[in-house]
């Protein structure tokens, strides 16, 4: 959802809501995870988890080294039960003491232990930020390309930087080719977890980039955590933009708790002659006795032109 900023003081809830949202976690937390179904014939299984950043200075509490430590094997278990040939990872990122990100604890755990995958969408993080890389199956797809930009001007980018802790939403993309040749173009994006303007702006900006790669002709697929309902204006402007958008039924953030409360935020666009083949699906419950993140990963297949 966002980089975890803390919530402002409210007033208690009532306590029958407390109750309802306490029966809700239990039930969540008793519920079997539901496997996905066998994938479709000459499809491509493609994936997008928000995994949530690690707080690398921090040894104990929500997200630090010990969370780390306690999860890991639930995010590998998950991985594995995907089975994907593409995952876009959003907020994959250790945060230190400063902007040094050659430490990731969750990718490098993910390529150690699944050793057919290569990683596009990234790079030196001086030159490239690393926090939404995409993992793709080397005996299957080629990587082309690849790039990423801000979603704000320049002055706005060097505005918030110069603020502690700040956090820059960007969007990463890849181009792949397939085995027959089909190159295809991938966009991982995550926008502003509480910021409605800011989240419509990274939709303005994510369709002006898309515009000249569909009007070349070039199959686009988007991935990542929206922030954002079906209903909402953001959603909205990538249908405008030539994006046909699709999420799985139900939550898709669910509060590290399985609280599965809010409507999906996390989902999938494309353009350009891929085709919906299956999904999306959301891999529910935890895994190896943790939960893997506080999303829960986005899957489906499709197939390209």
């Amino acid at each position: 959802m966002g980089q975890g900023a803390q919530a402002a003081h409210r007033p208690a809830p009532p306590r029958a809501l407390c109750l309802v949202l306490l029966l809700v976690a239990t039930l969540a937390a008793c519920a079997r995870p539901v496997p996905l179904p066998p994938r479709a014939p000459d499809t491509l299984r493609v994936a997008s988890h928000n995994v949530h950043f690690i707080r690398a200075t921090r040894a104990e509490g929500p997200w630090s080294r010990a969370d780390w430590e306690a999860r890991k094997h639930a995010l590998d278990a998950v991985f594995k039960e995907a089975d994907a040939d593409l995952v876009a990872f959003q907020e994959m990122v250790s945060i230190g003491p400063d902007e040094n990100r050659d430490l990731n604890l969750a990718r490098d755990w993910l390529m150690a232990r699944n050793p057919g995958y290569g990683l596009a969408a990234t790079g030196d993080w001086r030159r490239f930020p690393t926090r939404q890389p995409i993992f793709y199956r080397t005996d299957r797809l080629a990587l082309r390309d690849q790039g990423w930009f801000f979603f704000d001007p320049p002055e706005i980018v060097d505005r918030d930087k110069a603020r502690p802790g700040f956090w820059i939403y960007y969007a990463a993309w890849a181009d792949f080719a397939d085995r027959d040749g089909t190159v295809f173009r991938v966009y991982n994006v995550h926008f502003h977890f509480r910021d409605a303007a800011k989240r419509r702006a990274a939709a303005r900006r994510l369709a002006a980039h898309l515009a000249p790669v569909l009007q070349a002709g070039r199959p686009v697929l988007v991935l990542g955590d929206m922030n954002a309902a079906a209903a909402w204006r953001t959603v909205a402007l990538l249908r405008a933009a030539g994006l046909t958008l699709s999420e799985p039924r139900g939550a898709t953030f669910h509060f590290n708790r399985g609280l599965d409360i809010l409507p999906a935020i996390d989902r999938m666009g494309r353009a350009g002659g891929i085709v919906l083949s299956g999904g999306p699906w959301t891999l529910r419950g935890r895994r190896a006795g943790d939960w893997p993140s506080d999303h829960y990963p986005v899957v489906a297949d499709i197939a390209l032109p």
